[in-house]
């Protein structure tokens, strides 16, 4: 895979939107690790075999941590003080989100 080729998977992969910078940073750091990898020139066809095992385990922990965002999100919305804590600069859903949970599962811990 040449380098814009890289780009452009890097940017469907991500779930959210980030710069073409990014995406360029991240595939010239992809390019030197395979570039170090030391197994580089391997013929042994188990070791693609495994990478590819290795690298579809991945993409679909990504897939499964995307849906998770997702479900949190929704969640999330039918709770009155999500948005409040939104509005707060540099609160975003995930950090919001993380304020909610904690601050019941205090609340669950002072009950017990």
């Amino acid at each position: 895979m040449g380098k814009t080729e890289l780009i452009e998977a890097i940017n469907e992969l991500t779930p959210r939107a980030r710069s073409v910078r990014w995406a360029e940073e991240c595939s010239e750091r992809l390019i030197a690790a395979a570039e170090r990898n030391p197994s580089k020139s391997s013929t042994m066809s188990s070791h693609f075999v495994s990478r590819g095992i290795l690298v579809q385990s991945l993409l679909q922990y990504q897939e499964h941590l995307s849906q998770l965002e997702k479900q949190i999100d929704a969640l999330a919305e039918d709770i009155e003080a999500f948005d409040l804590l939104r509005s707060i600069p540099g609160i975003g859903n995930k950090i919001a989100a993380t304020i909610l949970s904690e601050g019941r599962n205090r609340a669950i811990r002072q009950c017990q």
